[in-house]
């Protein structure tokens, strides 16, 4: 069995530059899924927006891959098992339980507790692929922790000594651990094109989406979209489904799965941002420090990360 490339180990060649730009507007894309979290609230019941999602999606690759499928389909098929598993944890579940969390807890806390998915995946690559971790990169990983948890206690001593995290907390880190472990698996995907292996992911994101959505309408919490809910569920289909995703699995591609992950920290920036101008959220003091380390994990584990892999 073919083991993926070391962590920081580019398995495709491209220009550094070109990688960055494609990761940065998959930030930029997935800080608006956290508003659209928070705008869908009793337009539309997060796995009716997850399955809608994902079968527009898999509408426009039928017409935009449909060809590249059917040439790649025997390289493709025996992995079946993998990419049913893929798509199910690192798509359906982690955006049907971002979606629910979207009730509970504000769009910032969303998009800052984006930032542990970097941690998670350095100490899953570690824990699977036995990855070597560089002080730096722990340095990098241990202020963006710190400032997760900034954000979950929003700056309450008391709620970590008595573990009072809310709801949509605790339903973000679940999702959060879900998406690391797709990251992780990226590098040893099926070797087919990029184009095919995310039409085949959503695919199989729209098809685990189903029986969610059949257990949020026999326990009468599916909401039915309206006007709103429907262009809720077009940029999300458009923009996080299509082209932020696409973008990422270019640019672990391009820089590999440890150093490509720490750009998901970018999220809180673009996410807070969007927060204050179009949910008008408050942003005080302990949002700011909270966002403040986790930029400044991403500056300090990416300059390692780089360093390692020159």
């Amino acid at each position: 069995m073919t083991r993926p490339a070391p962590a920081g180990t580019p398995p495709d060649a491209g220009s550094p530059r070109a990688a960055y730009a494609l990761l940065t507007l998959t930030a930029l894309l997935w800080a608006g899924n956290a508003v659209a979290s928070k705008w869908a609230v009793g337009a539309v019941s997060p796995q009716a927006l997850t399955g809608l999602r994902w079968a527009i999606a898999c509408t426009l690759l039928a017409g935009l891959a449909g060809r590249q499928i059917v040439r790649e389909w025997s390289a493709l098929a025996p992995h079946w098992r993998r990419i049913l598993l893929m798509g199910g944890f690192g798509y359906t579940l982690f955006n049907g339980l971002y979606y629910a969390a979207g009730a509970y807890t504000s769009t910032v806390n969303l998009v800052l507790f984006q930032g542990s998915i970097p941690v998670l995946v350095i100490l899953l690559n570690f824990a699977v692929y036995r990855h070597a971790v560089s002080l730096g990169q722990a340095a990098g990983v241990t202020l963006t922790l710190a400032g997760v948890v900034l954000a979950a206690s929003h700056g309450d001593g008391a709620v970590l000594r008595e573990l009072a995290f809310n709801r949509g907390d605790l339903l973000l880190v679940v999702a959060c651990l879900l998406y690391a472990g797709y990251t992780v698996a990226l590098p040893s995907r099926p070797r087919v094109s990029g184009l095919v292996f995310f039409s085949a992911m959503a695919v199989a994101a729209w098809l685990t989406s189903l029986p969610l959505m059949a257990a949020e309408w026999a326990s009468g919490r599916l909401v039915w979209p309206g006007a709103t809910g429907w262009a809720l569920i077009a940029f999300t289909a458009l923009g996080p489904s299509l082209a932020a995703q696409l973008a990422f699995m270019r640019g672990v591609e391009m820089i590999g799965p440890n150093r490509a992950g720490l750009f998901v920290n970018l999220v809180p920036v673009f996410g807070a941002l969007l927060a204050v101008l179009l949910v008008g959220e408050p942003f005080g003091a302990t949002e700011g420090l909270a966002l403040a380390l986790v930029v400044g994990g991403i500056a300090v584990a990416e300059a390692f990360g780089r360093r390692r892999a020159g």
